[in-house]
């Protein structure tokens, strides 16, 4: 539900609206945006009380009109916020007018590798580093990545090289400690529905970027947003990054391209796309990265190697240096064909 107030509510008649929704047990949140103050109800509303609420919001003074929010998500619909999500990591407006593409190792191996990765995608233009410290793989026998030293590497490197960071968190108890190395969390595909760590990072205020899981509809994907929101982070970013394949012979996952813009459509949030999980093939990845631009993409989430032979981790997927440097001066004429940059 949504309570617009008059054009010229007085701030005790705003405060009256916030102190009875908490009165009745609801949460209320101010939204951001327009020339008048809207309160949203940031809970469930059972279907019988929805029009006693409605009644009761309408008799207090200075509310102008009531809106009920028809979707099962609240906080992430575009009903409750009709304005586009910007987050901001160090100085990037994720969500704006510009195509932020995240680059580097699907896992840090070394302070070699990661350096050299991380000043060929920043010379190519990407703003942000990725690179995996904890790597959830399908076999235990798989390199698990470098853990500890591996966030101590990525906040080093992306220091020393000037660009801010991505890497994933995969329990609820390393919230923080991924939080002092990098600037963005990332929820992996395989924890979409982890909603104790979806609650953790909630409770922060650090940028989170979401990964649809592999079976997930786009309802799911936001109402695990939802999680997030409901703890009040407004800092999410979407992923799409493919959904299971009828055919598994060529790609990985199929990625949904129509994803972002019904996205776009029913949520706020800003989407990046991840070309490289969802292809699984280097050799596609930059087709589908120019396709991702183009069907309105906020950002790229591309994995990038020095040297993809010897990667311990998804080395296949991984663009080399030369070839993303390529890609980057693609998706600049796309985006600056649709009026971004």
């Amino acid at each position: 539900m949504i309570i617009a107030m008059k054009a010229n509510a007085t701030p005790e008649e705003i405060q009256r609206v916030v102190d009875k929704i908490t009165e009745v047990g609801m949460k209320a949140l101010k939204l951001p945006g327009g020339d008048r103050t809207v309160i949203g109800i940031a809970s469930s509303i059972p279907a019988d009380t929805r029009e006693p609420l409605a009644e009761l919001m309408l008799s207090l003074p200075g509310v102008d009109h009531v809106t009920h929010v028809s979707r099962v998500y609240k906080l992430a619909s575009r009903e409750f916020h009709a304005s586009d999500t910007i987050v901001e990591v160090k100085g990037l407006l994720i969500g704006g007018h510009d195509v932020i593409v995240m680059a580097g190792p699907c896992a840090i191996e070394s302070r070699e590798q990661l350096i050299s990765a991380a000043k060929a995608v920043k010379n190519a233009g990407a703003s942000v580093l990725r690179g995996g410290a904890f790597k959830p793989r399908t076999s235990p026998y798989a390199f698990q990545g470098l853990g500890i030293d591996g966030l101590k590497l990525l906040k080093e490197v992306g220091a020393e090289v000037g660009l801010a960071t991505v890497t994933e968190v995969m329990d609820h108890h390393d919230v923080e400690l991924v939080m002092e190395h990098a600037d963005i969390l990332q929820i992996g595909a395989r924890n979409m529905q982890n909603y104790p760590l979806l609650v953790a990072v909630g409770r922060t205020n650090h940028p989170v970027l979401l990964k649809r899981g592999p079976s997930a509809t786009i309802d799911e994907l936001l109402l695990s947003a939802e999680y997030i929101l409901a703890q009040g982070n407004p800092n999410v970013i979407l992923c799409e990054r493919g959904v299971h394949p009828l055919d598994r012979t060529y790609t990985r996952n199929t990625l949904d391209l129509s994803a972002i813009p019904v996205i776009k459509e029913i949520s706020h949030l800003p989407i990046v796309v991840d070309p490289s999980h969802a292809t699984g093939s280097w050799k596609y990845v930059s087709a589908m990265s120019r396709a991702a631009v183009a069907a309105g993409a906020d950002g790229l989430l591309i994995e990038v190697h020095p040297d993809p032979k010897s990667a311990l981790c998804d080395g296949p997927q991984a663009l080399k240096p030369d070839t993303f440097a390529r890609l980057m001066q693609d998706v600049r004429e796309i985006a600056n064909t649709i009026g971004r940059s």
